[in-house]
């Protein structure tokens, strides 16, 4: 049986190689790139992010991976985004006053965090659903590694009389809260880093990775 093959969105922003290498430890077989094809037809495509909302959208737009992210989820193809690369598959981001067009695949804004210390950088815990896959079998006392000052902070997707089932949100607090992963259907999220996080994020990035094999 060959290996699930993932991609590594290159759009210009950092941490792409030790998002490889924590996905490399999972068996998987991780390829760092832009290419269009490559990304769109990968098992699997973890989209990272470090840095400003709207620089990133703009280093995504120029590789074309708002496009790769659209078609992938209109196909039920599963996308990882990791920090800012979760905050900007929302509607738009608000920094310093000044606001920026997201992917738009979930509605609502990403907004600064209303806390005494920023940015919000360590370990925190988080508060799982039982039902998710991400979290399956991590112990709810785990901590995981964040480094941010802004964040989705509601949740404003309506699933009432939809067949589909409703995401599932997992949440933190600093200051305020705020969504620290999303599941929903193909796409799924985390405001922290998993490959930062020791062993709880590398069970995290199996337990993705096994829910795509």
């Amino acid at each position: 049986m060959s290996a699930t093959n993932i991609v590594v969105l290159d759009y210009g922003s950092g941490n792409l190689r030790s998002a490889q290498r924590a996905l490399e430890r999972t068996g998987a077989d991780v390829t760092v790139t832009s290419d269009f094809t490559a990304a769109l037809e990968a098992d699997g495509l973890v989209v990272p992010g470090v840095g400003a909302f709207a620089a990133c959208m703009d280093g995504l737009r120029a590789v074309h991976g708002d496009r790769i992210i659209g078609r992938r989820l209109a196909g039920g193809r599963p996308v990882l985004g990791i920090c800012v690369g979760m905050q900007i598959l929302f509607e738009r981001g608000v920094e310093f006053g000044v606001e920026a067009d997201g992917c738009g695949e979930w509605p609502g804004t990403v907004s600064r965090l209303d806390a005494p210390v920023l940015p919000h950088m360590g370990w925190n815990t988080v508060d799982a659903p039982t039902d998710s896959t991400l979290f399956k079998g991590i112990d709810p006392a785990t901590r995981f590694y964040f480094v941010h000052s802004y964040a989705a902070q509601t949740w404003e997707m309506d699933n009432v009389g939809s067949p589909l089932a409703a995401p599932a949100l997992t949440w933190a607090e600093h200051g305020s809260r705020f969504l620290a992963a999303v599941e929903n259907g193909a796409l799924s999220a985390t405001q922290f880093h998993p490959e930062k996080s020791g062993d709880a994020g590398a069970e995290l990035l199996r337990n993705w990775v096994g829910s795509i094999a």
